[in-house]
């Protein structure tokens, strides 16, 4: 949407976008927020402490809630012992999970309040990521509905594990750079104002943006949470870029590409690639400083003394070890070398969530304190909304490279970087619970499409506009009901809430979900 010059400034002249940076209804936006906040925070917490294996964790919960409790109680905020097996991830996540066991102990409600509060934050970034790229509160207000009522955000803001954190710095990443867009035209806005936008044909310095530095901070504790955090940082410095040349070239500026070359690369670069590095080594502190880290002191014993990078120090070595080693463990997970899981899946299969995750199950009439019945937990998307994945993709590109509308191409490329890079090696083992960070830009697509309906009834002749009107708000109506009707009949598989058996059977719709 545009406006003719002379509309913002003294003189007529080239058009310039309008400036609307983010939804003027800032005190209805807080309301609203604060009640999605407060849905959210209701069903995140909601029998936080179940399912569990006779009192102990579930699925991989196995792996990092010890290592969690481990950090803790280990004296240094660093594994060092191998025998809890699995100490192939960054620490980030794990002193999270410290962090909730440090106040409620090694309990269910210990393991998983960090999560739930990291799903709660998830949800109301969504609400504001979204209000601030359709300027509507409403719009804002669909997207965190989905966001409550998507299965596999739901699920993971309740176990402790380290996805739901690996996403929660994700969608942060994604509202930072959102919010430094607005920030950057919202000074360009003011440098054509002044007359000055002219100056220079790269056009003018923006200073220090604040919000590209959250970024990569937020880029940082992604890649300190999971090593795929480093996709991210490739893809969310070029969506940055991308926005910086469409602000040059937007206000005229006569060389764009150019002065984004001149300009920005350098900062940007710096904020989102290498201060992200420095994060995740700087996560490291402790286990530089620990006597007993694992692999802390191979020099000399594993690796040699010698050699061409003797020169290194041998702290740096055995950190250089330690990683090679976890390259060389995931490397390994392989079907071609024998490993195989039940619930493993393809790439392919997750936007339309063909293949879920059972995570618990229990059954008998020693469970329910009397008929049969059965409680399991299933990690599973939404249909409601998974199963649209495909056309808000499709979509989306369309209104990238056609309409050339920004909001899509920034969820669009959020997705793509949690989603295209599994496909380098698909030989590896590959689970469900990868697709976590799909699931934020899910719903923003799903809401934005909502928004679409909802704009383009506005757009019609006069005479048919109260009929069309109408009627989109009918058909965005339905599918938000849809949407949350879907969510509370998977209630029962996404809490393990005791069910009968043949009530089991109705919830698994597809043949690949049993």
């Amino acid at each position: 949407m545009t406006a003719s010059a002379h509309a913002t400034s003294p003189t007529p002249g080239p058009e310039i976008p309008t400036p609307l940076f983010g939804a003027t209804d800032r005190r209805r936006g807080l309301i609203v927020g604060l009640i999605i906040g407060a849905i959210a925070t209701l069903t995140r917490f909601w029998l936080l402490w179940t399912p569990t294996d006779d009192g102990t964790p579930i699925f991989d919960e196995k792996h990092y809630v010890p290592q969690g409790w481990q950090v803790l109680t280990g004296g240094n905020w660093i594994e060092d012992n191998p025998a809890y097996g699995l100490v192939v991830h960054p620490p980030v996540g794990k002193w999270l999970l410290a962090i909730g066991e440090s106040m409620f102990g090694y309990t269910p409600m210990g393991w998983r309040v960090m999560s739930a509060l990291a799903g709660i934050a998830i949800v109301v970034m969504i609400y504001a990521s979204v209000r601030r790229m359709t300027r509507s509160t409403l719009i804002g207000a669909i997207a965190g509905i989905f966001a409550i009522c998507d299965g596999v955000l739901f699920v993971q803001s309740r176990l402790g594990m380290l996805d739901i954190f690996q996403a929660l710095f994700v969608v942060a990443t994604f509202a930072a750079v959102i919010a430094d867009r607005d920030q950057v035209r919202a000074r360009m806005h003011k440098v054509y104002l002044e007359g000055r936008i002219g100056d220079s044909v790269y056009g003018p310095r923006m200073g220090f943006r604040w919000y590209r530095f959250t970024a990569g901070v937020m880029l940082g504790l992604t890649c300190g949470t999971k090593w795929s955090g480093i996709y991210y940082v490739i893809f969310f410095l070029l969506l940055s870029l991308g926005f910086d040349v469409a602000a040059r070239r937007a206000y005229h500026v006569k060389r764009p590409w150019v002065g984004t070359l001149m300009r920005d690369v350098v900062p940007s670069g710096l904020s989102m690639a290498v201060m992200p590095v420095a994060i995740y080594l700087a996560t490291f502190i402790p286990w530089f400083s620990g006597e007993t880290s694992v692999y802390r002191y191979q020099v000399g014993n594993t690796i040699g003394t010698g050699g061409t990078w003797s020169w290194v120090p041998g702290a740096w070595r055995s950190l250089w070890y330690y990683e090679a080693g976890i390259l060389k463990f995931h490397a390994g997970l392989t079907n071609s070398a024998g490993n195989h899981h039940p619930w493993e899946s393809k790439p392919w299969t997750w936007p339309m969530s063909l293949r879920p995750m059972l995570y618990a199950l229990e059954n008998g009439p020693d469970r329910c304190g009397g008929g049969e019945c059965v409680r399991a937990q299933m990690l599973i998307g939404s249909p409601a909304m998974w199963w649209l994945a495909l056309p808000m993709l499709l979509w989306g590109l369309w209104s990238w490279f056609v309409r050339r509308d920004w909001r899509y191409a920034a969820v669009v490329t959020a997705y793509a970087a949690g989603f295209l890079p599994w496909f380098i090696e698909l030989d590896r083992q590959m689970y469900f619970f990868y697709a976590t960070v799909l699931a934020p830009f899910l719903v923003m697509g799903l809401a934005l499409c909502c928004g679409d309906i909802l704009r383009g009834s506005r757009r019609t002749a006069p005479g048919t506009r109260p009929e069309r009107q109408a009627l989109a708000v009918l058909v965005v109506a339905i599918y938000v009901g849809l949407v949350v009707a879907n969510f509370a009949w998977l209630w029962p598989i996404l809490t393990a809430s005791p069910i009968s058996p043949t009530m089991w059977r109705q919830q698994i719709w597809l043949p690949s979900w049993g």
